[in-house]
């Protein structure tokens, strides 16, 4: 056994020799392969003492694993990753992410990301599931980065995380009252909230009577209902995502006497809506529902979270601002320049009653002239 400054050198009955050393951790780690003479173990341990030095070491036995398994300690230690992100993820790793799983970190390369994407294209999935499985593959390389597994992400590929969506159709006032109409009674005010408050589904599952201001004309949202696609009975509420998400939203006039009529025939104690059953309203009942109303009115196209969108529309062409619309929606915004957008508070009770005036013309050209595009 050869003693040096850094590292040792071992001869072995075999023949060959084997190199160690104490790595960052304090834990002392073999070469990952043997050497045919003492000389090339000297030369690869005063490399690695070289790397260490600089600060660029790679832990050859830690990027050995494979990329499955690592995306799935990802999965379980990150505290941002949501319930059912959680679950997409995971299903996307059966159904695309399949032919990379097995392959070890250190072995990724662009050239072979760029193949299996395009393989991925040239198969059956949707493109929002692969650009998701992307985005989540991505995500995991970059936590491979900052620990020090490997130097360099191999996901490299431009846009190839983002999915082009298509258009989303809108619903007319007139789509809204009939769909109102056609719906179950007690979701008809979830429909309401939808469309012209522009609440999740979540949101309004979430939702407390005393989120509900009848002196105001608010709604107040606090909690987000989170249902788990393969644990239906785990279902809570959580904090909203962001900050952002915490909101209160003036109400249209012309919804809050379905709201009072609510409050009194449909309303839990506690809950604003719930099951027929007296529990928490579930996102799946309030959505077959939907999906009976929608049919009974030629609207098969028209999603739930369209409604979202469609309230998002229609507040802006009542004039509201890209700050407005960002308070009344609960986003967050990611680009600098839009920091400097803050909405004025009083506007939210401006777009709520310019969203009834829309409600009753259906057309936004009769709106009051005093409803104009305006932001700090």
């Amino acid at each position: 056994m050869a003693k040096r400054r850094f590292g040792m050198v071992r001869k072995l009955p075999s023949g060959r020799f084997q190199a160690s050393f104490i790595n960052p951790a304090g834990a002392r780690q073999n070469a990952p392969d043997t050497f045919k003479t003492k000389t090339d173990a000297n030369r690869w341990l005063t490399l690695i003492d070289a790397d260490i030095s600089r600060g660029v070491w790679l832990d050859d036995r830690a990027a050995a694993q494979t990329l499955g398994n690592f995306a799935r300690a990802v999965l379980r230690d990150s505290p941002k990753i949501g319930v059912r992100w959680r679950e997409t993820c995971e299903r996307n790793m059966r159904l695309h992410l399949a032919p990379l799983l097995d392959t070890p970190l250190r072995a990724l390369s662009p050239t072979l990301v760029r193949e299996w994407h395009a393989a991925a294209l040239r198969g059956k999935g949707g493109r929002t599931s692969i650009s998701q499985s992307y985005r989540f593959l991505r995500m995991v390389m970059n936590v491979a980065v900052r620990e020090g597994l490997i130097a360099r992400s191999p996901c490299q590929l431009p846009g190839a995380g983002v999915a082009q969506a298509s258009e989303r159709p809108v619903a007319t006032p007139a789509e809204v009252v009939a769909l109102v109409e056609a719906i179950t009674p007690r979701y008809r005010t979830a429909v309401l909230i939808a469309a012209w408050c522009g609440l999740r589904r979540g949101e309004i599952a979430g939702l407390r009577v005393s989120d509900v201001d009848l002196t105001e004309h608010t709604i107040t949202v606090r909690k987000n209902r989170v249902e788990p696609l393969h644990a239906p009975g785990r279902a809570h509420d959580k904090d909203p995502k962001t900050e952002a998400g915490k909101r209160t939203i003036a109400v249209p006039p012309h919804v809050m006497p379905l709201i009072r009529l609510h409050l009194d025939e449909y309303a839990g104690k506690d809950r604003l809506f719930i099951s027929r059953d007296g529990s928490p309203l579930r996102g799946n009942a309030l959505y077959q529902a939907f999906v009976r109303a929608r049919k009974r009115v030629g609207l098969d196209k028209l999603a739930f979270h369209d409604l979202r969108h469609t309230g998002q529309t229609l507040a802006a062409q009542t004039g509201a601002t890209m700050a407005d619309l960002m308070k009344r929606l609960g986003h967050s915004s990611m680009a600098a320049a839009r920091r400097y957008l803050h909405a004025v508070d009083g506007r939210d009770k401006e777009i709520a009653k310019a969203l009834s005036v829309l409600a009753a013309h259906g057309d936004s050209a009769r709106l009051p002239q005093s409803v104009t595009v305006s932001g700090k």
